[in-house]
């Protein structure tokens, strides 16, 4: 039995999760200080979001030095003291690996630079000008073109991200020969496996234009199980944007030794105008992203496993993004928790999720860390867009709102710093803080407890078969779970309204197994569900 499928993973930031040294920048012994709140909470993995060394251009997910640990987080010695530490609790630790790409400060990268007849030169993509200009028009993520030139050898390289990050060339063996020798250097440490960022770009092919699921890419993937990840007990989880289900089964079909799952992102860009950037903002609607879940959740059953999630590092928090952080803010929260965790597959939770922390609006780019969203406003203004526009997108979707530091407490910068935080706190730390949610039996945190207490002691979560009910409602998210002769309902009011409904014609009152309201039963022929109202209740009661 492989333990991820019936676990819940903790996803930590660490540059805002506990400062311990008076920086501004949380640190790895701050995650050991807290190693007993998320032992309570219950989960059993945590996702390490980069510290590696690195200028944190990007905020570590450009990496110079995949086998040192960045100063400004501690040592080596701290990180082996955190997968002791969390071993003492159950608590597996998974790293982030970012294998798209470099930092340009990366020794390989240096080499790479010296001439076309270094030994490294090939472990990255270069081109020579076409007409004395870039290979061809590809653009890249952070804006631009993908192309960099260098003076010195007039060649272009490759960069999907910024130019400070240039693209790995997974064609070389050699440079594949290291990444599975420093995977190795990881999981000898004791680490439990790792989360994959933009793994779908590994198999680009650029004279091509092939940037995302390239023709070798699944070649790649099942010599990295062979060479690294075979006679292991880890979970690998890659993150996979443009994956599709038929796409998503060639990661994770276990017949093909390739990754455990994947993050799928189609439930995510639902309020994003099709075929444009994430600033293009669309209304959300309830249909399509029960439409996406299902499918999903349907496509995969029996075949892969699916990972389940509302927010990370690059996502705006869920409450202010398609709940209600003001009136409803507690109760659109429990709603969302017990919508994701009572699916098919793992669930991850974003560090102040089980808070119900919120985005926090800028009204000015002084306020802005994110090299993407700086990117963005430049490319922007330069076509004509308002500020006024720009800034609604940010607010919106902008990753600084997931990367706020953590909010411990009521006191001074949220518990989270005695120095000066690098990154701005949401003022509203001294409301919505951990101290606040631990000291209130009905706090969100407590939901995410029972939570993964529930998912422990009940296999129809984590092995049930799920069907879609009133899938035409267009403020009700209901399904069934349904395992050897149990079936539990889930029903969500996803909106701020009231909402009365008849879901079943069999009368009787079922009792509550987890709920947002403090309702004992519900009668599910005669509902009358208030904003955001959510529970689940056991069919097999009477």
């Amino acid at each position: 039995m492989q333990w991820w499928r019936e676990s819940v993973v903790y996803q930590i930031y660490p540059k805002s999760f506990q400062d311990t040294n008076s920086d501004g920048i949380g640190d790895i012994l701050g995650i050991i200080t807290r190693l007993d709140y998320l032992e309570k909470l219950g989960v059993e993995a945590i996702w390490l979001s980069p510290v590696y060394q690195s200028p944190n251009f990007d905020n570590g997910y450009d990496i110079s030095d995949y086998e040192s640990i960045n100063p400004e987080f501690g040592s080596m010695e701290d990180i082996e003291l955190l997968i002791d530490e969390a071993k003492k609790r159950d608590i597996r630790i998974l790293m982030d690996l970012v294998l798209n790409h470099t930092r340009d400060k990366h020794k390989w990268f240096l080499e790479a630079k010296k001439g076309k007849d270094n030994p490294y030169r090939d472990y990255y993509i270069w081109r020579d000008p076409i007409n004395g200009e870039e290979p061809n028009d590809l653009r890249a993520g952070f804006g631009g073109s993908a192309w960099e030139h260098d003076k010195k050898s007039n060649q272009y390289y490759f960069h999907l991200f910024s130019k400070q990050q240039p693209d790995l060339n997974w064609e070389n063996p050699q440079l594949r020969q290291e990444i599975w020798q420093m995977m190795r250097f990881w999981l000898d440490k004791g680490v439990a496996g790792f989360r994959l960022d933009v793994i779908d770009l590994i198999g680009k092919v650029p004279n091509e234009k092939i940037t995302v699921n390239g023709p070798k890419l699944h070649e790649y993937l099942q010599e990295m199980n062979q060479e690294v990840l075979a006679g292991r007990d880890t979970l690998t989880v890659g993150e996979a944007w443009s994956a599709s289900p038929e796409i998503a089964q060639l990661y994770g079909d276990p017949s093909r030794n390739e990754l455990s799952m994947i993050f799928s992102f189609e439930h995510m860009v639902l309020d994003e105008q099709p075929g444009k950037s994430k600033w293009d903002l669309k209304l959300f609607t309830l249909l399509e992203l029960k439409h996406a879940i299902a499918k999903w959740q349907v496509a995969l059953d029996g075949k892969i496993w699916n990972s389940l999630f509302w927010n990370n590092h690059d996502l705006p928090r869920i409450v202010s993004r398609w709940g209600n952080e003001k009136e409803y803010r507690v109760e659109s929260a429990k709603m969302f928790a017990i919508t994701l965790h009572l699916l098919k597959g793992t669930p991850y939770i974003y560090q102040g999720e089980e808070l119900g922390m919120t985005n926090f609006p800028i009204s000015d780019m002084s306020e802005v860390n994110d090299i993407e969203t700086h990117h963005m406003y430049v490319e922007r203004i330069k076509k004509g867009y308002s500020k006024k526009d720009i800034f609604h997108s940010i607010n919106a979707k902008g990753r600084d709102n997931a990367r706020t530091p953590m909010q411990w407490s009521g006191s001074k910068n949220s518990g989270f710093t005695d120095g000066k935080p690098w990154l701005h706190i949401n003022p509203n730390y001294s409301d919505i803080n951990v101290e606040a949610v631990l000291a209130d039996p009905n706090s969100i945190f407590y939901t995410y407890q029972q939570l993964i207490k529930l998912r422990k002691e009940n296999p129809v979560i984590i092995w049930g078969e799920f069907k879609l009910l009133l899938e035409a409602h267009k403020q009700i998210f209901a399904y069934e779970r349904s395992y050897k002769g149990e079936t539990w309902i889930v029903v969500a009011n996803m909106s701020e309204i009231h909402v009365t409904l008849n879901l079943d014609d069999r009368q009787g009152e079922k009792p509550v197994v987890i709920g947002n309201y403090p309702k004992k039963t519900y009668q599910l022929n005669k509902l009358d569900l208030g904003p955001y109202e959510t529970f689940v209740v056991k069919d097999n009661f009477l």
